[in-house]
């Protein structure tokens, strides 16, 4: 039939899978940045029992990356592994590279740039493997867009991680439609996520394509910051403070107090499903923000939100 897709990409297991192809990750996510400097999370025996904790309550995959903590989080989290000393395979491992901070461990950088060279990516993947103390990395991320990327060079070092087993699944982070095009075209395997950040204040993926293309793809990103990074709740914007009202106001009518839970839930609400990377290092606040993956939120409730950060009705 004339205009009928020549191909029409499976779709992913409803629950739990970023893509047809995996990974399974948990309703929500999370992130180490901040763990270094977290009460509950500071310490190898700490952030081990901050990991069982969360697998208590159904968290079972955890956001890395190279250069988070000054390039320690991931050796954090690995040494917490061993005090755990549970299963790898309970659980899922996400972490990026590409960004290259100015850091007394890095003295070779002498400013800071993104680096996508087949043989950094393999040497970042390399050492974070030894960080965390595993033989694999259920998903890695390019941190950032490289305007000095050769797709073809970047593209043959991923594929040769997929192909060795090291690496399982591949996505990006904060890539735009066609920076996504662009790399995918090189790839014998697919993208499976684009890592964005996403908020009720952070409302670009909705309007700049981003979510556009996950939805075309199958491809359910991930969000980072989605608490829009704790302003929402600090009132430093005249739109987190309309916002939080909002947010107040229709968890009133969910019967939800907590409107951090209630930002999840209108995030999650989205047809592409994103996934909401958690920031906080109080495990309270895990177990709080783990019932927004049960909350569904009417379609007027949404707008309402939508509404309110935006500052005017749509059009």
């Amino acid at each position: 039939m004339p205009g009928t897709p020549t191909h029409t990409p499976p779709v992913p297991d409803a629950q739990s899978c970023l893509h047809a192809e995996g990974p399974r990750l948990s309703p929500l996510v999370w992130g180490a940045w901040r763990s270094r400097e977290g009460e509950e999370t500071g310490t190898p025996a700490k952030l081990a029992r901050f990991l069982d904790g969360c697998l208590q309550l159904g968290i079972s995959s955890f956001d890395h990356a190279d250069i988070y903590g000054d390039y320690g989080a991931e050796a954090l989290f690995g040494q917490a592994l061993k005090e755990w000393g549970g299963k790898r395979s309970a659980l899922q491992l996400v972490t990026k590279c590409d960004i290259a901070l100015l850091s007394p461990l890095r003295p070779g950088h002498v400013v800071k740039h993104y680096n996508t060279c087949g043989d950094h990516i393999i040497a970042s993947v390399e050492q974070s493997l030894r960080n965390l103390g595993t033989d694999y990395i259920d998903l890695l991320l390019l941190h950032r867009p490289d305007p000095l990327m050769n797709p073809d060079n970047t593209a043959d070092a991923l594929d040769r991680l997929l192909r060795s087993g090291v690496i399982r699944h591949i996505g990006v982070s904060n890539h735009n439609p066609s920076q996504v095009r662009l790399l995918q075209s090189r790839l014998g395997r697919p993208l499976v996520t684009n890592q964005i950040e996403f908020s009720v204040t952070s409302l670009a993926p909705l309007f700049d394509g981003t979510l556009d293309q996950a939805l075309e793809l199958r491809m359910r990103p991930m969000a980072w910051s989605p608490l829009g990074g704790g302003g929402l709740f600090t009132g430093a914007t005249e739109q987190a403070r309309r916002t939080l009202a909002a947010l107040e106001a229709v968890g009133a009518e969910m019967g939800v107090g907590d409107p951090g839970t209630v930002a999840l839930a209108w995030l999650m609400r989205h047809p592409s499903r994103p996934v909401p990377v958690l920031g906080t290092t109080r495990l309270d606040r895990v177990r709080t923000y783990m019932q927004a993956a049960q909350l569904k939120m009417q379609r007027q409730h949404w707008f309402q939100i939508l509404e309110a950060s935006q500052g005017h009705e749509v059009p």
